[in-house]
């Protein structure tokens, strides 16, 4: 007997049971079982689903953090081609990092100004969330997001107490090519 048909006979019977004006909800559970819940069992149901979606939503908007950052260190490295920021604590230990190819930007639309910004942005939300308060920042690489990044990070009332650049540099650096004879 094919698993409809079984379900129709299922329900047939336990509708044939009932006494007259009684109202049921018929439930189908995994691997063909049948629960049955009166209408006094529904109201029930519904006010436990909807007590758990209130502490779910509860659950999610006070997010309370593990462990209470005060002040941290915000590393940008802008190249070419993307900008990845990353925030840590003091100890160096990443807390949040996002980078433009992570929001979606791809292609030679990573290496933009915009895109460094909206990477700013997002880690600057994360860190308001977390309750900190003031960053050191260091930048490191060529690209054209650097600014844009801590501009802005710096929307989100952050304290900025130092910006260095850690963009290595070569002394003399390896051998150039040759030159070409025309």
């Amino acid at each position: 007997m094919y698993v409809k048909q079984w379900l129709q006979v299922a329900v047939r019977k336990v509708r044939h049971n009932l006494p007259a004006g009684r109202q049921v909800k018929i439930q189908i559970k995994f691997m063909g079982k049948v629960k049955i819940i009166t209408k006094e069992e529904v109201k029930d149901e519904v006010k436990n689903d909807a007590t758990e979606i209130t502490s779910d939503v509860a659950k999610v908007a006070v997010k309370v953090p593990k462990k209470k950052v005060v002040s941290g260190t915000l590393h940008i490295e802008a190249t070419f081609n993307n900008t990845k920021v990353v925030l840590s604590d003091k100890e160096g230990n990443t807390i949040f990092w996002t980078s433009a190819g992570s929001l979606g930007f791809k292609g030679a639309k990573k290496g933009t100004p915009f895109a460094a910004g909206k990477a700013g942005q997002v880690l600057g939300e994360k860190a308001k969330a977390l309750g900190i308060k003031e960053v050191d920042v260091k930048v490191k690489g060529v690209g054209s997001g650097r600014e844009p990044t801590i501009r802005a990070f710096m929307a989100y009332d952050i304290e900025i107490s130092s910006i260095r650049d850690t963009t290595p540099v070569p002394h003399n650096g390896p051998k150039p090519k040759k030159p070409r004879r025309v």
